[in-house]
């Protein structure tokens, strides 16, 4: 799993991008990939974890995680 913060998530459109720790470059979030029950919004700054997969249109966060 990395670690990162979001940059920023739009709860009407249902997706945002995600800053990794590591520098690299950010990554696309759906708000289907964010973990758990019900509440499956993401707010600017909080720390997450997350698993990458690559996507035809780049790559992708998934099983993301409030940390």
């Amino acid at each position: 799993m990395r670690t990162g913060t979001v940059r920023w998530f739009n709860a009407e459109q249902g997706f945002g991008f995600l800053a990794p720790a590591d520098g690299s470059d950010d990554i696309f979030v759906h708000v289907s990939e964010i973990a758990g029950d019900g509440h499956r919004i993401l707010e600017e700054g909080q720390r997450v974890s997350f698993a990458v997969c690559r996507t035809e249109t780049g790559n992708q966060a998934r099983d993301v995680r409030v940390v």
